[in-house]
């Protein structure tokens, strides 16, 4: 079973599993601020899930790719929605600040 490492967590899931599920379902803080009420759910279009994830995951679908091509998001940041992501091997996973999780400045990291 695959491994997920978040805010000091060791997570373990189905091959296949949806990210944000894993993570909300262990209590962890996926959410900055006040986008732990106001967020899309996880179909894709708000992007306030947006993680730096490491390991093996599934490429990124046409909604992942849209939604972080626009601001506050860019395309060329190593971000991945965590809604649109299955996990597919062992994973670390990266929450930065900001409402969409775009900042700079960690607020949790893998351990």
């Amino acid at each position: 079973m695959p491994k997920v490492l978040a805010q000091s967590k060791t997570i373990e899931c189905k091959s296949g599993a949806n990210l944000r599920k894993v993570l909300l379902s262990n209590d962890v803080d996926l959410y900055n601020g006040s986008a732990n009420v106001i967020n899309c759910r996880g179909i894709g279009s708000c992007g306030t899930c947006a993680v730096l994830v490491e390991g093996n995951v599934s490429e990124p679908n046409w909604r992942d790719k849209t939604r972080r091509s626009l601001p506050p998001h860019s395309p060329t940041r190593n971000l991945r929605l965590a809604c649109q992501t299955q996990v597919l091997g062992d994973v670390k996973v990266t929450k930065y600040d900001g409402f969409w999780g775009h900042g700079s400045q960690i607020v949790w990291n893998p351990l």
